[in-house]
């Protein structure tokens, strides 16, 4: 399991619904995507739920590498890369994931947290730390799903986690949801990946 996230920052006087337009038309040809958990296609607005700046920023949850590469460098991405230049792709080594209580709704928002872990601390607990949080997320009432990822690079934790509503019990930027596709996410593997 892979987590994958890019940020496009746009313009504070962006109009946003070119994003929109853009989900609305391209967001389905994710929705049969071979090796991909789920998409989630983002957008945080300048002033709503707190947001600072205009942002385009899907998240995906990918099931295999192979897919996670054929969508990078078989096209799709390239046609991002050509509208708005290409972003700085983060990834991340999945650690666990959790399916909600509202799993069956659609997702309104989701919230995703990225820390930075602190030197010195056992691994292990950290991990497991991570775990515990992810299902904790899953948990809370209105939530879809949550997953956590670590990036041992930069030794960086995320946090991520849809809601079927506007009122989430999860610290981090928020992020309305345009478009869910999930063609893979009924095979992605519950709790803990170690």
């Amino acid at each position: 399991m892979h987590a994958m996230h890019y940020e496009l920052t746009l313009p504070g006087d962006y109009d946003m619904g070119i994003i929109r337009n853009r989900v609305a038309r391209v967001g389905h040809l994710l929705d049969d995507w071979d090796g991909l958990g789920f998409k989630a296609y983002l957008v945080r607005e300048r002033g709503v739920h707190g947001s600072p700046v205009n942002q385009y920023a899907p998240f995906y949850l990918w099931n295999t590498v192979e897919g996670m590469n054929r969508f990078l460098w078989g096209g799709a991405f390239q046609r991002l890369v050509n509208d708005f230049g290409r972003p700085e792709v983060v990834q991340w080594t999945g650690l666990a994931y959790e399916e909600g209580g509202a799993a069956g709704s659609p997702a309104a928002v989701a919230v995703r947290r990225r820390q930075r872990m602190a030197e010195g601390g056992e691994l292990v607990a950290v991990m497991e730390e991570a775990v515990g949080e992810t299902r904790r997320l899953a948990g809370e009432d209105g939530a879809v799903l949550a997953t956590a990822a670590v990036d041992p690079h930069r030794w960086e934790l995320v946090h991520f986690s849809l809601w079927e509503h506007d009122m989430p019990k999860a610290e981090g930027d928020v992020f309305q949801v345009l478009h869910l596709s999930e063609p893979g996410r009924g095979g992605l593997p519950r709790g803990r990946q170690w």
